[in-house]
Parts: C-alpha cells; sequence; structure tokens
C-alpha cells in the first residue's frame, strides 16, 4: 500500500470516527422518541439549514451533477436551476406556514402526524397511507445512497463494491441508530459544511492548472464549444421542451419531501428560522452553481483524457474524483487534504442515507406501530422499536443496493417523483387552501404515489413505460394530477368538521 493511499485512508478514518463520536454525544441528549425522530424542537439556523441541503442532495450533487454537466455541456444544469427554485420557494414559502401549523397541530412531530391531526383523522386511514408511502420510497432512496458510497470507496480504494457498501452503512447505522435526529442534524451540518468547502476548493485550484483559453481546450476535448456553454443544447442535439420541463419540475418535489420538512418543524423558534431561510438559500445557489462549474472545467482540466470514453478511464460521473486527485493526491504532502476533500463526496450520499434511514424508522416504528397498532406503547418501548426498525431498514436497503450494477440515478429519480407527487400537493393544500377535507387529502396521497409508479415502472407501450415513451419526468403528471385530486374530491365530500376548520383559523393567527 503506498504512502498516498495512506495518507487517504487516515482521512476517511478521522472523518468516520468524528461522525460515530457525534452519534454517541448525541445518545446521551435522547431520552425519548420525540428526542429521537424530532430532536426536540431544539435546532438552530445553521444547523437546521445545512442539515435540510445536505440530507437533500446526496452524491448527485457532487457526482451525478457534475458528471452529466461533463458530458453533455450547460444544457444539463436546467435539473439546477429547478432545485434552486424549488429550494427558494421551499424556505420562503412552506417552512413558516408549515412549523407553526405543526404546533398549533396538537405539536405534531413526523409529516405523517401532522397530516392525521391535520384532518383529524380518528380511524387512522391517512397517517397508514402516509407511512406506506413513505417505507415504499423511502426504502428505495437509501438503497440508492448506500449503493453511492459503495461505489464511492470502490472507486478510491479499489475496495470491493460489497466490502464497501457495508463499511458505509456500519457507519451510517452506528450514528443513527445511537443519537436518532440530533446526530443525523448535527452530522449533516458538518457533511454540508465540507461539501461546500470542496466545491469552492477544488474548482478554484484546477483552474490554476489550466492553461491556454478555455474554449480551444473544449475544442480539442471533441466538444463544439458554442453548443457545450449553452443551455439549449443536450450535447449536440437542441435541447427539447419537455427536457426543460422535465428538469425544473424536480423543484416541485421539495414541498413533498419528509427528511427535508421535518427540519422546518424541529427549528428553535422564528427567529432561528429566518436565519435557516438565508443560509440555506445562500448554500443550494453556491452548491449548485460550483457543482456546473466542475462539470464544465472539468473537461478541460482533464485534457487529453476525456472520461467515459478514454480507455481504462473513469465514467464521467467520477469528474469531481478524478480532479482531486490530480490536484492534490499525486502529490503526497497535499494526500490527506485531498483525502478530506474525498470524504466531501462521501459526506454528500451519508447525509442523505442518515435522514431516510430515520424518515422510514420513525414511519415504522412511531406512526404505524404506536399511532395506528398500539397507541398505549410505552415511550421507551417506541424509542427501542425506533432504534430496532432503523437496523432492519438499513439491513434491507443492504440487500436492494447489493446489485453494483444497479442504476442509482434511475432509484433516485423515481423515489424523488413518488414522494414529491404524494406529499408535495398535499402539503401546499393543507396550509393555504381551508376548505381541504380528509376525503381529498387520502385521494391526492393515493393518485399521487400510483401515478408515479404506473408512469416509471410499468410496461405499456411496446414493452416500455410510459415514462421512456414521452420523456416527461413522472413528478410534472403525477403533481398534476394529485392536486386536481385534492380538489375535485373534497369539493364533491363533506366539508370538513368544525375542529379542523377552527384550528386551521389558529394556525392562521399563530404568533410566537
Amino acid at each position: 500500500m503506498s504512502m498516498t493511499t495512506i495518507a487517504i485512508l487516515a482521512a476517511f478514518a478521522v472523518y468516520l470516527v468524528v461522525l460515530i463520536a457525534v452519534g454517541f454525544w448525541s445518545m446521551g441528549k435522547t431520552e425519548n422518541a420525540d428526542d429521537y425522530f424530532l430532536g426536540g424542537r431544539a435546532l438552530s439556523g445553521p444547523v437546521a439549514a445545512l442539515s435540510a441541503q445536505a440530507s437533500d442532495m446526496s452524491g448527485w450533487l457532487l457526482m451525478g451533477l457534475p458528471g452529466s454537466v461533463y458530458a453533455l455541456g450547460t444544457g444539463q444544469a436546467w435539473i439546477a436551476i429547478g432545485l434552486g427554485l424549488g429550494t427558494i420557494a421551499n424556505w420562503l414559502l412552506i417552512a413558516k406556514p408549515l412549523r407553526r401549523y405543526t404546533i398549533v397541530a396538537n405539536n405534531s412531530m413526523p409529516l405523517p402526524e401532522f397530516f392525521g391531526n391535520r384532518y383529524h383523522d380518528e380511524k387512522k386511514n391517512l397517517l397508514g397511507v402516509s407511512s406506506v408511502i413513505i417505507v415504499i420510497f423511502f426504502l428505495v432512496y437509501t438503497a440508492s445512497a448506500l449503493a453511492s458510497g459503495g461505489k464511492l470507496f470502490n472507486s478510491v480504494f479499489r475496495i470491493n463494491y460489497h466490502t464497501a457498501l457495508l463499511i458505509g452503512a456500519i457507519v451510517i447505522l452506528i450514528y443513527t441508530f445511537a443519537g436518532g435526529f440530533l446526530a443525523v442534524c448535527t452530522t449533516d451540518f458538518i457533511q454540508g459544511t465540507l461539501m461546500l468547502i470542496a466545491l469552492l476548493v477544488v474548482p478554484i485550484l484546477a483552474w490554476g492548472y489550466v492553461s491556454g483559453s478555455f474554449n480551444d481546450l473544449l475544442t480539442e476535448s471533441g466538444v463544439t464549444s458554442a453548443h457545450f456553454l449553452s443551455l439549449t443544447y443536450n450535447g449536440d442535439e437542441p435541447i427539447k421542451a419537455v427536457d426543460v420541463i422535465s428538469n425544473l419540475a424536480w423543484g416541485l418535489g421539495y414541498c413533498g419531501m419528509p427528511h427535508i420538512l421535518v427540519r422546518f418543524m424541529a427549528i428553535k423558534d422564528e427567529k432561528e428560522l429566518k436565519k435557516s431561510s438565508v443560509i440555506a438559500i445562500v448554500w443550494v445557489v453556491i452548491s449548485l452553481t460550483l457543482a456546473v462549474v466542475i462539470g464544465l472545467l472539468g473537461r478541460a482540466f482533464l485534457m487529453p483524457e476525456i472520461l467515459g470514453e478514454t480507455a481504462g478511464s473513469a465514467s464521467a460521473e467520477s469528474v469531481f474524483i478524478e480532479m482531486i486527485q490530480k490536484v492534490f493526491i499525486e502529490y503526497l504532502p497535499l494526500a490527506f487534504i485531498g483525502g478530506l476533500f474525498l470524504c466531501g463526496i462521501l459526506a454528500a450520499i451519508m447525509s442523505t442515507a442518515d435522514s431516510q434511514l430515520l424518515v422510514c424508522s420513525s414511519a415504522v416504528s412511531k406512526d404505524i406501530y404506536k399511532d395506528i397498532m398500539n397507541q398505549r406503547a410505552k415511550v421507551d418501548k417506541v424509542l427501542n422499536l425506533g432504534r430496532l426498525t432503523t437496523v432492519i431498514v438499513a439491513l434491507l436497503a443492504i440487500v436492494i443496493a447489493w446489485d453494483p450494477n444497479s442504476s442509482i440515478m434511475n432509484l433516485v429519480s423515481n423515489a424523488w417523483a413518488g414522494l414529491g407527487s404524494a406529499f408535495g400537493p398535499l402539503v401546499v393544500m393543507s396550509l393555504f387552501w381551508r376548505r381541504t377535507n380528509l376525503p381529498g387529502a387520502i385521494a391526492g396521497l393515493v393518485s399521487g404515489a400510483l401515478t408515479v409508479i404506473v408512469w416509471d415502472y410499468i410496461p405499456l407501450v411496446g414493452g416500455q413505460t410510459l415514462g421512456t415513451v414521452t420523456g416527461l419526468y413522472s413528478l410534472v403528471l403525477g403533481f398534476a394530477i394529485s392536486l386536481l385530486c385534492i380538489v375535485i374530491v373534497s369539493l364533491l365530500t363533506k366539508e370538513p368538521d368544525q375542529y379542523v376548520l377552527d384550528t386551521f383559523d389558529d394556525y392562521k393567527n399563530y404568533r410566537e
């Protein structure tokens, strides 16, 4: 083993030990299920902001987005624009109302409980449907994140994929199992900071290595620079309207992501919420912009090698890894620092996996078991069951991720669409339309989830899915159908009872 590899391993070891230490520190502050799943509504502004954004972006920010821009050009940035706009809208329009309503609605904790309290669902039907949807889509989502971690370790250290998968999963499991929500948010804060530093430093240093005209280097690398730098082209092909619509539609998913929305509920007060909004918006704008820059710069910086085309080269999604290795890893004194920046990629992956793991655990142990099956369950039993469920969900996710050839991006895309279509419209209507009722809420959840399943998974046209044939992202259709079902069913059925209407009015008049 070379000294460079030892230095990188040391950086990874230090990083992983810090995360585990945070988990056990958080364990001492976790006394009940409320603390474990929501941190007792005690998050500070900076922690909530970076935790929400880090848990959102995953390895896609440092691998998927730069890789697609590297391969096809600036036209791939539309998805970043959609996510940026979605993040801004989520913090400015959803965060404060959702936090207020969850307090008024019996201090609701995760999203399914909020829905149940919002619509006074005494039979727990809404809670059950919400929890099942979360488990279905988040289990696959968690698996995709674990697979990303396995592929990172495999790429950097040449460790067997399955061994790498288990290492990453075990570390995530340890600190999530021990400290719950507080551990996840604290580690996500560390990870979000590391991601941002890596995004800022690496492209600046790489730019210093680029000599000659940027356009000339792009031409030498086999691309037409005018097209490569144009938002209206994907490679050498003019971008289609359906592609722009589909990519921008990713932003709709934000208002339906339980692992992001729970951060809004857990913020300490509205003063901290204002801090969070500013920090989160600045973070996401800078991060998405730099991720696109890395893809563009990487094409010139890595010349004459072209990832994905040069024999024996890594895939385009490894552009950030390759840049770090060329800037830092080739020089032994800088290898440890380069290893820490590689940890930034691991941070992006782990910060999403831990949040998804916790949301799944909460849906099973708290929402399904305590609130539906055994409402008299003791607090300690729910907490212990939550930790046990965390382990079980992690094991199931490992099984799903066991195939090293599984398509991570497709799994992420489908899970994002399913959660966004099912929960997004209902969150919006719950906060802003007083007339929304229980039947409308259930119709919205079911129709949104089923639309994505039919659109993305069932081959209805010549052995292909409707998503493949049309090129339209399922979130566009799923969100629209769910929204229509909520409105139509709510208007065709009995209006909400007086308790629901009074609670809505209390929420609108709520002030801290």
